[in-house]
């Protein structure tokens, strides 16, 4: 990974354009292509960013980087404070804790327990950032992705939002829905679900394994 720190300006030109004015930021590129401009703060999302594949021009006081469709995104620096570069190593990827992980199982052994009509297709089903716990099908044949949490929370919304617009690039699986599944879901997460088209199930973990519980529920 390399990581350069500089006073830039950015400008993107494709689909719309957008501007980020002068300031100083952090530019990732990773060793997959991916190009990466962060600030100092706003969590883990780049302010502006090109995946892979691409192509970087670095010129005099600017890159110009650009992708199969002829997106550009062009970094103008006037001030390189820092630039580094890093070999990471090879990534185990997320391990899931005990409960996420034997929900998945349990939910891809019975995927009726999400949606009546689902069938399980594959778990662990990658796309090029990482994968998706299960691919299902629904009863029309359309193609249905299923991220499961123990806990519900904005973040998990987040990234399968992220999946979903890379599996509606793949011609094979494309128009994919998406289904958010955890035994509590946070009502700002299934708010922002619901505004991106995603369904939100909330399971019982006990239920699943077949073990009865005489707490009273509201649902």
């Amino acid at each position: 990974m390399r990581l350069v720190i500089a006073t830039c300006s950015v400008d993107y030109a494709g689909r719309l354009s957008a501007h980020l004015p002068l300031a100083t930021r952090l530019i990732m590129v990773k060793a997959d292509g991916c190009v990466a401009i962060h600030s100092d703060g706003g969590a883990y999302k780049p302010l502006n960013w090109m995946n892979a594949p691409n192509r970087v021009s670095e010129e005099e006081g600017r890159w110009v980087i650009t992708n199969p469709k002829g997106e550009t995104l062009t970094i103008t620096m006037v001030e390189v404070h820092h630039d580094s570069a890093h070999e990471l190593g090879e990534d185990p990827g997320l391990q899931k804790d005990g409960v996420e992980a034997h929900l998945q199982e349990l939910l891809a052994a019975n995927p009726t327990a999400i949606a009546d009509d689902l069938r399980l297709i594959k778990r662990e089903y990658f796309t090029d950032i990482g994968p998706v716990d299960l691919l299902c099908r629904d009863a029309d044949g359309r193609s249905v992705a299923i991220e499961i949490k123990r806990r519900g929370e904005i973040d998990g919304v987040e990234q399968l939002t992220r999946y979903l617009e890379r599996m509606d690039l793949d011609p094979d699986v494309k128009p994919v829905r998406g289904i958010f599944v955890a035994q509590i879901i946070k009502p700002q997460a299934r708010v922002l679900a619901e505004a991106r088209g995603i369904e939100c199930v909330e399971v019982d973990y006990d239920e699943l394994r077949g073990i009865e519980s005489d707490e009273l529920r509201l649902f």
